[in-house]
């Protein structure tokens, strides 16, 4: 299979970039995408999208995340992660264990966030992290996100600083660190992220996932298995099966006409189950949103 998606458990210390090239080696092909990065610092799912696939990455940028993570209360960061440097630290000590989930359950739900300085949301056409980093005043407008379930998982105290382990799920276009140092200012304290794991995207799970070696340092390693566009698609919208007529008007994006329930986004399936196209069904009117290549869906 020359496209598909493929499912990366990113490690810590590599960006999300690292991962894309080592595909794009192991693949041996240039068109290697993601459908959202990965900080240096954390680890797990990245899904990536091959070839003609990359076309999907549009789909799957916008589903829910899951994540796990530590929060360090009591010291505050420029970048709101380990990776800054301190700028305030306060004894959390006394922090009681009700107030901790007060401001947890105030993070909750439909909330503004304002996301770090240091994120890679542009300004200008500049990367704010980029203007940080020179020394300029970055000050981002809140945006609204959903935090659908924010649990602490354990509670762990040493001497000043106060560690909570906890499971997040929200919409796409939260940052984790800012749930974290807006808890610390919650709580008076300060608090910054000290680990980050994603552990899910949509109905998609890191438990599924594979580490990709480095094919520099590994060169024997082996190209990996690509997912089925087609199973990808499957997963998430509804699904309608072509005809042969159907499946070539459909590769020529022409309207086509199919007793099938309406559906804003349905995945359009060959005869033998290839991925054809996205497509809009209304009042039994097939409409193509995302085509796939010819050659990759006649028969």
């Amino acid at each position: 299979m020359t496209s598909g998606i493929l499912l990366v458990d990113k490690p810590q210390g590599v960006t999300s970039h690292d991962v894309v090239a080592r595909a794009r080696r192991l693949l041996g092909t240039r068109k290697v995408g993601h459908a959202g990065t990965l900080d240096p610092m954390a680890t797990g799912l990245l899904l990536l999208g091959v070839d003609s696939s990359t076309r999907l990455l549009t789909y799957l940028v916008g589903l829910d995340k899951e994540y796990t993570a530590t929060i360090r209360l009591g010291v505050a960061t420029d970048t709101d992660d380990a990776e800054g440097e301190i700028v305030r630290s306060t004894d959390a000590s006394e922090v009681a264990d009700d107030a901790i989930e007060r401001g947890i359950a105030a993070l909750t739900g439909a909330i503004e966030q304002r996301p770090s300085s240091y994120s890679a949301i542009k300004v200008d056409g500049r990367r704010a992290y980029d203007r940080a980093r020179a020394g300029e005043q970055v000050d981002l407008a809140a945006r609204p996100v959903t935090i659908h379930a924010f649990e602490l998982l354990a509670t762990r105290r040493d001497g000043a600083d106060v560690d909570l382990d906890v499971r997040v799920e929200c919409s796409s276009g939260t940052y984790i660190r800012a749930l974290a140092r807006d808890l610390g200012a919650d709580l008076g304290v300060g608090g910054h992220l000290t680990a980050l794991r994603r552990t899910r995207i949509g109905p998609f799970a890191v438990a599924d996932a594979i580490e990709l070696p480095d094919p520099r340092a590994h060169p024997d390693a082996v190209a990996p298995e690509l997912r089925d566009p087609a199973e990808v698609a499957a997963r998430l919208f509804p699904v309608v099966r072509l005809d042969a007529d159907a499946t070539r008007d459909v590769a020529h994006g022409k309207r086509v006409e199919l007793d099938a329930p309406d559906a804003e986004l349905a995945a359009a399936l060959t005869p033998d189950g290839r991925l054809a196209a996205l497509v809009e069904l209304r009042r039994g009117r097939l409409r193509v949103l995302l085509g796939l290549p010819t050659q990759e869906v006649l028969p």
